[in-house]
């Protein structure tokens, strides 16, 4: 596998529709994924050599997105503030090329707005996994 652009990691808001119709993010120009497996310790005195012993498939999962950008006025931007001001959890898509693609519910726990007096205005958001997040290879 050769290297990847960044570009090509892509963010995605489902309509809410059955089925969902999903529109890519406008704007983006950074985005990171974070998937993540807390671990449950089961470590106790008879532990072989005194090594930490973890509980295999006990863990919270979780995901967690990032991404910044410049505002487009596009049908993401009034679907992203729609779901921020409801607090409802919409389902999202995360393509990231020759690894695969996630896709579950997600609730967005940070939405912010900048802007300098002689640039464009940007945002910036955080998305918190709300849900069971399916994985699939692409």
């Amino acid at each position: 596998m050769g290297a990847q652009a960044g570009k090509d990691m892509l963010l995605k808001i489902g309509d809410g529709g059955s089925p969902q119709v999903f529109t890519t993010v406008a704007g983006l120009r950074a985005r990171t994924i974070s998937l993540n497996a807390r671990t449950v310790d089961v470590t106790d005195g008879d532990s072989a050599g005194r090594w930490r012993e973890l509980l295999a498939g006990a863990g919270v999962k979780s995901a967690a997105v990032a991404g910044q950008g410049v505002f487009r006025e596009a049908a993401s931007d009034a679907r992203m503030r729609e779901v921020f001001f409801s607090q409802a959890a919409a389902t999202w898509r995360l393509i990231v090329p020759d690894f695969g693609q996630l896709e579950g519910p997600f609730l967005v726990s940070a939405l912010e707005c900048a802007g300098e007096h002689e640039g464009e205005a940007t945002f910036a958001i955080s998305l918190a996994s709300a849900g069971a997040v399916g994985f699939s290879a692409i």
